[in-house]
């Protein structure tokens, strides 16, 4: 009797799932939900999740010696020389999968808009923007840790591959050129305009400067490596047009809703902790540059918000914080300020209402990158044009993109700045890049990366007593630590092609 039951109460279930099925799938979708998400909101997704994490700043900003904190602990990194993967790894993360901010990370959202437009005609636009942006963000991973995932990066839901392979960094580096190039001249103004990129709203003639500049800055990597490649790149860009002026810039304007990640650091928990370095100070102040009453201030109480404490923006003023210590002995540093004792120390910040705001402007590349770029182009012979008109058009573009209204810099500025600091033909490749360096303030991958690649300006060692690298600075940063041991097939294959996981060894380009 009891089976009987149990066979009827089957039968009445399967009667009723069988009378269900039809229609099952249709009443099952949400009706207001979309199904498919147009690859521009991908698109913009992955530009703006770009912006790297403030953590990068423990690493890129201290080995430049432009940015720097004494701690040991959660903050350590570059400004000891020494290995702490827990930040090693923040641009490996970000940019590959998101992991910390929320989102997919760039490389999977440009993977999946690429995926979604090559065969689509209508949106070629669309997929050759994607192939840029690939590019950068691809240029910052390469330059970061050498040899990487690259074109099995962001496959895992297209083709399954959750184990990618490690691609050699020098191969990498021609395709990016080569897909930087072939995208750049295949953006057509006739074809769909994706007003949806945050950048530039579509504007094609934008996107082919941008697209431009990005292959001479790539191109000036190689200058040490295989110098006629980079001569033709550069000319090739130079001619195809690059930005024109600070309205090209490449950047994410933040707003008061949308924080810059970067802003935390400044006005967080943190606020107390990092100083800028006295390298940088003492550079600006010994050319009586007039960014640094932009960039510098002295906070009485560096632990309390701006509304909260007195601030000394007066550039004569300005101390740098020295490299090369930590918390404890900080405080035996010649010419030590003092400790405040709410907490901090007596040294200059970045200023909290300009560029360490919550709605400031995050860069990617710019007008003055691409000016500097050309006048050490213009210094070698390899492009026509005076190296000082590239020069000083370099300096004039930065200083007119950080000026404020509370702290301007005139025309007036400018000039004078010029005529105290002329162009010096006989100190050209320093003067260019160490204005570079400064151009490159709060994008620390770039910043680095052009510091190895030209060896200016000729920074000091960091004499701090603990480091863990065998040489004077650091070269390459570490890869993840769960890399060695959930991919470690391609982990050990690429260790053993390029040299050793630590700080020390170098990039293909970096001589």
């Amino acid at each position: 009797m009891k089976n009987k039951l149990c066979f009827l109460a089957l039968t009445v279930v399967g009667i009723g799932l069988s009378s269900c099925d039809k229609g099952f799938q249709e009443v099952n979708i949400n009706p207001v939900q979309p199904t498919v998400v147009d690859p521009i909101y991908l698109f913009s997704n992955a530009e703006f999740s770009t912006t790297i994490s403030s953590q990068t700043i423990i690493y890129e900003e201290a080995i430049v010696q432009q940015v720097l904190t004494p701690y040991n602990g959660v903050n350590e990194g570059g400004n000891h020389n020494v290995d702490v993967r827990a930040n090693t790894m923040i641009n490996w993360n970000y940019l590959y999968s998101g992991t910390g901010n929320g989102n997919n990370g760039p490389i999977k959202l440009l993977a999946d808009v690429m995926n979604q437009t090559k065969a689509n005609t209508a949106r070629s636009n669309l997929y050759n923007m994607a192939r840029i942006w690939k590019a950068y963000v691809f240029l910052i991973l390469v330059d970061t840790y050498g040899d990487i995932p690259y074109k099995q990066a962001g496959q895992a839901y297209l083709s399954g591959v959750n184990l990618p392979v490690y691609d050699n960094q020098q191969e990498i580096y021609t395709d990016l050129l080569n897909e930087v190039d072939q995208a750049t001249t295949a953006l057509d103004a006739t074809k769909t305009i994706e007003t949806g990129d945050i950048f530039f709203k579509g504007n094609i003639a934008q996107w082919k400067r941008f697209g431009n500049s990005l292959l001479l800055r790539m191109a000036m990597r190689l200058t040490k490596v295989d110098a006629q490649k980079a001569q033709t790149l550069v000319q090739k860009a130079f001619q195809n047009g690059v930005m024109q002026s600070n309205d090209d810039n490449v950047k994410i304007q933040f707003t008061s809703i949308f924080n810059s990640p970067l802003s935390n650091l400044w006005n967080g928990t943190e606020k107390a902790n990092f100083y800028l370095a006295q390298p940088f100070i003492d550079y600006l102040k010994t050319t009586k540059d007039p960014r640094l009453k932009v960039i510098a201030t002295k906070y009485a109480e560096p632990s309390k918000n701006p509304d909260a404490t007195t601030e000394d923006n007066t550039p004569a003023n300005q101390v740098g914080i020295p490299v090369g210590y930590d918390d404890g002995s900080i405080k035996t540093a010649p010419g030590f300020p003092g400790t405040v004792g709410s907490g901090g120390w007596k040294y200059s910040q970045l200023n909290r209402r300009t560029l360490g705001k919550v709605d400031a402007v995050q860069y990617y590349i710019t007008h003055a990158q691409t000016q500097l770029l050309l006048a050490e182009a213009a210094q070698r012979g390899w492009i026509q044009g005076k190296a000082s008109d590239f020069y000083q058009a370099g300096v004039r573009a930065h200083m007119s993109q950080i000026t404020d209204p509370a702290y301007p810099i005139t025309a007036a500025d400018m000039d004078a700045y010029l005529t105290a600091n002329p162009f010096d033909a006989t100190n050209a490749l320093n003067q260019i890049n160490s204005q570079y360096w400064v151009a490159s303030l709060l994008n620390g991958p770039e910043a680095w990366a052009n510091w190895r690649r030209s060896g200016y300006p000729a920074l000091a060692p960091n004499p701090y007593p603990g480091k863990t690298i065998k040489g004077d600075f650091i070269h390459r940063l570490t890869y993840p630590s769960n890399e060695r041991s959930v991919n470690v097939t391609n982990y050990n294959l690429a260790v053993a092609r390029q040299g050793a996981d630590d700080l020390d060894t170098r990039l293909f380009w970096d001589k």
